[in-house]
């Protein structure tokens, strides 16, 4: 029997990562990690044709049988939405402080092998190859902005900042693409050392790029408003919500939280705020763990929670039971998690970045975070799509991603944590709720902001009534939602502004798996099992919400 719609997803993978070879390194696809993509406007221009090319064809193609099908849905859900961003002129001209050509250029590094003699030919030639990318994608970001496509200046000149750090202008990190290569075989290193000093010399002139020609273009306001921001939540989601009603359920849904905070915060210290509390906890030095012992405390923690519920709740595939945890060469403060190889050579990893200026964090606020980036967070469900060679076709393991899906998952893990007794340490439950409260804070100012409405008069903490929303207002409430350090906190804020409709895939996702778990407990009833649940739920690889919603029904 043919499987013509998983043979044209595998072929798109192979096509793309040939295009694309950024994400073939991020997909842990082999083959690519020594080139570079063609960021110039032909080069986008032969990636989005291939994606209209393979979604006519798989549009076209009729499914074999249900699992089939679900592919189907998926990969036209997921590359149809790419297609509408492509030709609402966001995808060329993004630049955010999250992401953009730049910070992919950047981040492959800190992916690449480098015990072998190939492996250093590879990063070799990336490095090469970085003065002629940034240059195309430089000639890219002018066309774009000559057609009116440019994003906020605030972004522009953020990024600008990243990239100082990044090439050691400022900051305590030092030159990135220096050190990089300062641990290379002795016999190479001069010659490795010349190529990272051009491609830290051309990023340089890249954010002074930034700064001299398209900040002076950038948009004045940060709002990006509703037509933009309707189909970039569909694109997060893969689901189209009613924008004001989640707007109100977010409001409700802090409400709940902060309630939950003040009786936690009445357990750390008895009459305490839950200000008072954070600060309580923050007052014993025993709470803080420098970079290293903060490094080792993730890593145990996270191996003694796989092997833990893979006993118990979850079926853990023996491919995935190895997570590395990491701390990230730069100081930008995000916190993030790449999957595993095809082969699973290079295991899935959990970054953490110290922010500038911060040199240790707190176990009692990342405890969750932990469930979150690994198990049964994003490691459980990356790896063990990716282990299901069998049942899945390689674009749904490798290439498919949907923020709504994933994030939400990564939530709604966290809650199941929560209810499985892992947060019974009223610190850890206070860290737990604290992040919750911040992914709910998160759904509010992001819809709030970019399509400036108004704060709620009344609102439930006497937050600015009636006001519209502007980015000195989202940074007050997210400081008063929120018990992370400066650092984290402006670049989240910053993260909302340029990257509009995706924090608040996080709690939306999460409500839609805890509302698809609560549809199968009601139809399963007696006989509903949660651990058959979550493996027939993950099995299903990447999904928009959408399509989610209509496969979980048929379970």
């Amino acid at each position: 029997m043919t499987r013509s719609i998983d043979q044209r997803s595998d072929r798109h993978v192979t096509e793309m990562a040939a295009l694309d070879p950024l994400s073939a390194t991020f997909a842990g696809i082999p083959g690519h990690d020594h080139e570079l993509p063609d960021l110039s406007p032909d080069g986008h221009a032969a990636r989005e044709q291939l994606q209209r090319d393979a979604l006519a064809d798989v549009s076209a193609l009729t499914p074999t049988d249900d699992r089939e099908a679900v592919a189907r849905d998926a990969f036209r859900e997921r590359v149809g939405l790419e297609v509408e961003m492509v030709d609402a002129g966001v995808v060329r001209s993004e630049v955010s402080v999250i992401g953009s050509a730049a910070h992919g250029l950047r981040e492959c590094f800190d992916l690449m092998a480098t015990e072998t003699d190939e492996d250093w030919d590879a990063v070799e030639a990336r490095l090469a190859g970085i003065p002629r990318a940034l240059e195309d994608y430089r000639t890219t970001l002018r066309e774009e902005a000559a057609a009116g496509h440019v994003v906020a200046r605030r972004q522009y000149l953020e990024v600008a900042e990243q990239v100082k750090g990044w090439t050691g202008e400022t900051g305590s990190a030092g030159d990135f693409f220096g050190a990089f290569v300062a641990h290379a075989p002795e016999q190479r290193r001069t010659r490795l050392q010349e190529r990272a000093a051009a491609a830290s010399a051309a990023f340089a002139d890249f954010g002074r790029f930034l700064v001299a020609d398209l900040a002076p273009q950038g948009r004045e306001t940060d709002a990006v408003g509703r037509d933009h921001y309707a189909l970039a939540s569909r694109y997060f989601l893969g689901a189209a919500v009613d924008l004001e009603e989640t707007y109100r359920w977010g409001w409700e849904e802090l409400a709940r939280l902060v309630a939950e905070q003040r009786r936690t915060a009445e357990e750390i210290k008895p009459g305490a705020s839950i200000a008072e509390a954070v600060q309580h906890l923050d007052d014993d030095p025993a709470n803080w763990l420098g970079v290293d012992a903060f490094r080792d405390w993730m890593q145990q923690t996270s191996d003694r929670t796989l092997a833990e519920l893979a006993r118990t709740h979850f079926d853990v595939p023996d491919e995935i039971r190895t997570l590395e945890c990491c701390i990230a060469p730069t100081n930008d403060g995000g916190v993030y998690y790449t999957g595993p190889t095809e082969d699973f050579s290079r295991p899935g990893q959990m970054w953490f970045s110290f922010a500038e200026g911060f040199d240790a964090r707190t176990p009692w606020r990342e405890l969750t975070t932990v469930f979150h980036e690994g198990v049964p967070g994003h490691h459980l469900q990356v790896g063990q799509a990716v282990a299901q060679a069998d049942t899945l076709n390689r674009w749904q393991r490798l290439m498919c991603w949907v923020s709504g899906h994933g994030e939400g998952w990564a939530l709604y893990a966290e809650r199941l944590m929560d209810e499985l007794g892992w947060f019974a340490d009223p610190a850890d439950r206070m860290g737990f709720l604290d992040m919750q409260a911040f992914r709910a804070a998160r759904v509010i100012v992001d819809i709030g902001l970019h399509l400036q409405l108004r704060v709620p008069d009344p609102n439930p903490f006497g937050f600015h009534p009636g006001e519209t929303w502007t980015p000195d207002l989202v940074a007050a409430f997210m400081r008063q939602h929120s018990s992370m350090d400066d650092g984290q906190l402006a670049f989240e804020v910053n993260r909302y502004l340029g990257w509009p409709g995706q924090a608040p895939s996080y709690k939306v996702g999460e409500r839609i798996w805890l509302e698809a778990r609560a549809d199968a407990e009601r139809r399963h009833g007696a006989d509903f099992d949660l651990r058959a649940f979550h493996r027939s739920a993950l099995d299903l690889g990447a999904l928009g919400l959408d399509p989610l919603r209509d496969a979980l029904a048929r379970l």
